[in-house]
């Protein structure tokens, strides 16, 4: 007669992966995207008056008489990833067609609260067409979200090289990176000269005191700067605006990551984002025209700076990073606007793309300064965190001998 076993040790179930917990990236993103849509639906934020109708006086509305098929279609796309990206931000605990459904209703509800604000606005005329494009695309986000929502971020390449290229605290980061190219597409008086917020500030003033402030003036007296204190400037804009984005990518990867390949890819897609939109924007012919002796030097200048600091440690690619936008912050809000640029402005028809020159200024405008908050968070925190949640992993999964 045999003695019964010995009762093993109970088993144990691995921890969940970064997957089943959910996409940071996504959230992150999505909140990124509904800042985007705010600014675009109520772009330019003046004139706010009350017009004695109901803000859902849309709703009861006829169809405009006069619409285009690019209108339903930009209504469409413009929606379509708030969709996808509100399935992915409720992924895994929502999923399926209750995700759809839930998505679905989010949409309606932020189509609906952008038409009915802007009712206040003298400038923006609320539509039911518009309303319901919107609604429809963010539907078929939605769907698209729910069909792809386990190889978008389970089974993803994308999200295996994301592990193996970047820090575990770098899913903000990733969403600011995607942002830098999308900021080129407003036109900069100066290349990568983001951030320019004192003219916008002086035009408010004035409006509302009801005469002519120039803070750029008043920080700066004196006379007219020449050309070649404007080629300075620029210089030194791009040259820093430039070094502060790449390392702001810099100091999130890990050992292994190919850095030549990724500040590559990064200017790369800016300049190709900023040659499309002068194109689209301007005429064809211009579509170089951001290629100015200034920018030239300070692009050259930053790359050399990158070829110094793209294999240096982290903490103080992080540093220099805070340093570089915010000297370039301090110069572009202390000089005059660019005047030759104020001339290539008059060539410029927003015409039907005006909601989309409203989110490209909000990211033009703002980029630097969510780019210094994320950095001076502290970051040493959460990769001491993941260290010890990394170390425990393959002690809860080892099998007993």
């Amino acid at each position: 007669m045999t003695a019964p076993d010995a009762p093993g040790p109970a088993p144990t179930t691995a921890p969940p992966t970064a997957a089943a917990r959910g996409s940071p990236v996504s959230r992150a993103a999505l909140l990124a995207y509904m800042l985007l849509i705010v600014y675009a639906s109520w772009f330019p934020f003046s004139g706010w008056r009350g017009s004695g109708l109901s803000p859902f006086i849309f709703l009861t509305l006829s169809m405009p008489q006069y619409w285009t098929g690019f209108d339903v279609m930009v209504n469409i796309i413009g929606y379509i990833p708030l969709g996808t990206l509100l399935v992915l931000a409720m992924y895994p605990r929502v999923r399926g067609v209750w995700a759809v459904l839930a998505a679905a209703m989010l949409g309606v509800l932020v189509s609906g609260a952008m038409e009915a604000v802007q009712t206040y606005l003298p400038s923006r005329v609320p539509s039911s067409l518009d309303f319901i494009t919107n609604a429809a695309g963010a539907l078929v986000g939605a769907i698209i979200g729910a069909l792809g929502a386990r190889s978008f971020l389970d089974q993803s390449r994308l999200y295996k090289l994301r592990q193996r290229w970047f820090a575990a605290h770098a899913s903000q980061g990733l969403v600011l990176l995607a942002l830098w190219p999308l900021a080129q597409v407003y036109p900069l008086g100066y290349m990568f000269g983001h951030g320019q917020l004192l003219p916008i500030f002086s035009e408010w003033l004035s409006a509302w005191l009801d005469t002519d402030i120039d803070l750029v003036t008043m920080l700066r007296p004196g006379a007219a700067m020449s050309v070649e204190q404007y080629w300075l400037s620029e210089t030194i804009i791009t040259a820093c605006g430039m070094t502060g984005a790449v390392l702001t990518m810099l100091c999130l990867l890990r050992r292994g990551a190919p850095r030549l390949f990724l500040i590559g890819a990064m200017l790369g897609a800016a300049l190709l984002t900023k040659t499309l939109a002068s194109s689209l924007l301007f005429k064809p012919d211009n579509a170089l025209a951001w290629i100015t002796p200034g920018a030239q030097g300070g692009f050259l200048i930053g790359l050399i700076m990158l070829a110094g600091l793209a294999f240096a440690p982290e903490k103080a690619q992080r540093r220099l990073a805070v340093v570089t936008l915010v000297l370039s912050l301090l110069v572009v809000n202390t000089i005059p606007v660019n005047p030759y640029f104020s001339a290539t402005l008059q060539g410029w028809v927003q015409g039907k793309f005006l909601n989309f020159n409203g989110a490209a200024q909000f990211l033009s405008l703002l980029w630097p300064f969510f780019a210094i908050w994320f950095l001076l968070l502290p970051s040493h925190k959460l990769n001491r965190r993941e260290e010890r949640v990394s170390l425990r992993q393959p002690t809860q999964n080892r099998e007993p001998p």
